[in-house]
């Protein structure tokens, strides 16, 4: 599974608030699909890279859930 932990770590190190990048063109919409966790495309982390000066990897991380599942399974 994807989080975007990441993102909001990176967003309090370097305290920039989501209005601040609503005012920098980052859709306020957007934002709040990514607190609900939903996924985006490849051209809003690349506008988040730019926005905060990071990598992919501040924005978003993968979880292996496989092991949590398999582990409920059996």
């Amino acid at each position: 599974m994807i989080s975007y932990q990441p993102l909001f770590r990176t967003m309090k190190e370097k305290k920039v608030s989501s209005y601040r990048l609503q005012k920098e063109g980052f859709s306020r919409a957007t934002y709040y699909s990514i607190k609900q966790g939903n996924s985006v495309s490849t051209n809003t982390i690349n506008q988040l890279c730019q926005l905060l000066n990071c990598q992919v990897s501040d924005i978003i991380e993968f979880i292996d859930d496989r092991n949590c599942t398999q582990k409920e399974s059996q």
